[in-house]
This record gives C-alpha cells, sequence and structure tokens, in this order.
C-alpha cells in the first residue's frame, strides 16, 4: 500500500480526516495535514504523530527524516468533491491546469457540485470549472 492510501485507510480510523500530504526534501519530509469537526488541537497532533512513526515503521518500513502533523490552517486546500461541497458558500481560490477565459487562477465563492464540474459564483457570475481541471484549491480566509 502507498502513503497516501495508508493515511486515507488509517485517518478516518482515529476520528480523523486527511486534509492534504506534502512531501519535501525528496520525500524525506512528510507534512500531514489533518482535521476533525471542532477543530484540531496540539494533543491530536501529538497523539497522530506517535501513531503515524510507529505505522510507517511497521507497515510500510518507510524511510523518512522528519514527520509534522498538523491543522489544515485558515486557507485549507481543497482536494475532494466532498470537501468542495463542505465548504459551500466559502470563498476560495483555484488554480487551473488549463486556463479558462485566459487565466489559471480564479477567486470566487464555491457552489454545488453538478456531475464532476464545480459551480462558482465569479465576479458576480456563476461559471462551472472541471474538477479534472482543478490543479489546487484552497479557501481564502475571511479578514
Amino acid at each position: 500500500m502507498d502513503l497516501l492510501g495508508l493515511l486515507e485507510k488509517t485517518l478516518p480510523g482515529l476520528g480523523y480526516e486527511l486534509v492534504d500530504l506534502n512531501l519535501g526534501n525528496r520525500g524525506k519530509m512528510l507534512q500531514v495535514f489533518i482535521d476533525k469537526p471542532g477543530g484540531i488541537t496540539i494533543e491530536d497532533c501529538t497523539a497522530v504523530s506517535n501513531h503515524l512513526s510507529r505505522l510507517l515503521a511497521v507497515d510500510l518500513d518507510y524511510d523518512y527524516d522528519r514527520l509534522e502533523v498538523s491543522s489544515p490552517g485558515l486557507d485549507r486546500p481543497l482536494r475532494t468533491a466532498e470537501a468542495f461541497e463542505r465548504f459551500r458558500g466559502q470563498k476560495a481560490q483555484l488554480k487551473l491546469r488549463i486556463p479558462v477565459e485566459g487565466s489559471r487562477k480564479v477567486v470566487g465563492i464555491l457552489g454545488a457540485m453538478q456531475g464532476g464540474n464545480l459551480e462558482m459564483e465569479v465576479d458576480g457570475e456563476r461559471k462551472s470549472f472541471a474538477m479534472d481541471n482543478i490543479d489546487k484549491a484552497r479557501l481564502v480566509p475571511a479578514i
């Protein structure tokens, strides 16, 4: 099983959602972003870090130098259709793989998911973006 698959299988059983995984330093630095209803505490991060340290050594024999576990923050990444639905009505920024109307960056209010497309309100207009064209997406924190 690959690292992402292992995390997606393990974390829900512990009561956490895997929000994102970043690998740095040629896979030697792991950044795991988790969430749960009510938010994440330092104790949650410590518990998940301890669990993952044992799990990575035993189940994957994964060689890494550094493991960081944290909350996703106010500008949390959005990776799944479920995440887009969960934060419907909030402001988000998309980075597209292929430009739409000449732009690869889009900021707007998240709407409904419709058949593999994300609906958004951008500058007062309803627009639709194919999920497979979304390279990255993040919430835009309200200031």
